[in-house]
């Protein structure tokens, strides 16, 4: 291996991924802005979103994973030179996210009595359910925005949808300071005040992509005179057999994290906010790795519309090589500042919650230890579903995270949760083997596919020059 073949792609890798990893961020720093102000109110507030968000991250896990199936196909279509199949695949995409993103809402509200069926601290949960009426509703623009968020990275314009996450988090950060703590004559709303600013700002997200979309020369044939529901059963039929998979792929992950929120509930609100606060910026870091799998997914496409296999294999795994330096830095960063980390999430000086406040803490500097370890796995597992989702391979996948998070490792969770010795770190634990079950089951996944398409593509021209 001449490592000069790997490393001359990093910089197109990071060109094409940088967009994404700052748009990705973006959508963590709203909830990273919601947890850092409501965390000034106290550890039940804190606790209330983390239990809302749980909700929320579930179905935003299915509608964010159905909508990836549109970046390979427009990735492809786009390599090809095919006009009409990039448009037919972002209509019927546009379309199908729509739809989904409203019946995610309704599932939301349907699904609010389950809060009181859980276990869950009684003054969480009443905290939580006026927040979670308005963060599901605003699941149908954020939907909706990620048919054009992935339409936008199929074509390799990875900055737009940066654009509109930048100046979403701007108008969330400001309704946020005014609305939480009512200020400039604006009721105090508390967490209620947290939810209308991520509502707002989603909004805006949505139509200022589209806007940006529709002035540019290249996109704007794309995403201007659709004929909404003129459709074709073929590309929503391809669009929905890659798409379900890969909302399950990402519904199994999300669903085993959401479970560890759920599990920390029953250890009670200090260790619910505390999870909550190592889960949040271990999001963060894990957003460098779901640009970078973004763009092993469009690189990728490209190659397989090429026909490229030697390369095609040859760029994944640059992209590889590029997340394990990333993880690794992640590693040490939250190894070094594991106990400074959770003090930006609460009010140190609040005399009324100085108890609360420093089981957090502690709760809080002992996870980070264990989202410091699983870096380099998690890097791994979301840049290799990335490529796989680019090869159009979305089957074998959905069942691999399924047995890593559900068969490995969520009994593991709740076997060591439930024990008093371990608590929230053996939730964790449970989370570490699972993600590591994944990484490696979904890389050897991809080689084997990657050289089994380089293999029978010689056999072909060995045919054709006989």
């Amino acid at each position: 291996m001449v490592l000069s073949n790997y490393t001359k792609e990093f910089k197109y890798n990071l060109k094409l991924a940088y967009p994404v990893i700052l748009g990705m961020l973006g959508h963590t720093f709203v909830s990273f802005v919601d947890n850092v102000m409501v965390g000034q109110l106290g550890a039940a507030e804190l606790a209330a979103v983390s239990l809302g968000n749980s909700f929320i991250f579930i179905a935003m896990s299915i509608g964010i994973g159905f909508s990836t199936a549109i970046t390979p196909l427009v990735a492809e279509a786009d390599s090809e030179g095919n006009f009409a199949k990039g448009k037919s695949v972002f209509k019927h995409g546009f379309f199908l996210c729509t739809v989904l993103g409203i019946g995610l809402f309704l599932l939301e509200l349907l699904a609010k009595p389950l809060m009181t069926m859980m276990d869950q601290p009684e003054e969480v949960v009443v905290l939580a359910i006026p927040y979670l009426d308005l963060v599901a509703f605003s699941l149908v623009p954020l939907i909706i925005f990620q048919a054009f968020k992935q339409f936008s990275d199929g074509l390799s314009m990875t900055k737009y949808p940066m654009y509109a996450t930048i100046v979403a988090n701007i108008i969330n950060v400001a309704i946020n300071y005014v609305l939480i703590f009512g200020k400039f004559g604006c009721p105090k709303m508390g967490i209620v005040g947290a939810a209308v600013g991520t509502l707002i700002s989603r909004f805006v997200m949505l139509f200022f992509l589209w806007w940006i979309l529709a002035k540019n020369k290249k996109s704007n044939v794309y995403v201007t005179n659709i004929k909404f529901f003129k459709l074709s059963k073929q590309p929503l039929k391809k669009l929905s057999n890659l798409g379900l998979p890969s909302a399950m792929q990402m519904f199994f992950e999300v669903g085993v994290f959401t479970a560890a929120i759920w599990l920390s509930g029953l250890l009670g609100k200090n260790a619910q906010a505390a999870n909550q606060i190592a889960l949040n910026l271990s999001s963060m870091t894990f957003m460098v790795a779901m640009g970078l799998s973004v763009a092993a997914m469009v690189r990728v496409g490209n190659q397989k519309g090429l026909k490229d296999y030697v390369n095609l294999k040859r760029i994944a795994e640059s992209i590889f090589l590029v997340g394990f330096i990333f993880a690794t830095v992640f590693a040490l960063f939250f190894a070094i500042f594991h106990e400074a980390l959770p003090d930006l999430y609460v009010n140190l000086d609040d005399p009324a919650n100085v108890l609360d406040t420093a089981e957090v803490v502690k709760i809080a500097s002992t996870l980070l230890l264990a989202a410091a370890v699983f870096q380099i796995s998690d890097s791994l597992q979301v840049i290799a579903l990335g490529a796989l989702r680019g090869l159009q391979d979305v089957k074998i996948p959905t069942l691999i995270t399924f047995i890593s998070y559900w068969v490995v490792g969520f009994p593991i969770s709740y076997f060591l949760g439930n024990n008093t010795y371990y608590g929230s770190v053996g939730i964790w634990l449970g989370l570490l083997v699972g993600l590591t079950v994944a990484a490696l089951l979904l890389f050897f996944r991809f080689r084997y596919l990657s050289k089994r398409l380089i293999l029978s593509n010689d056999v072909a021209l060995d045919t054709v020059e006989r």
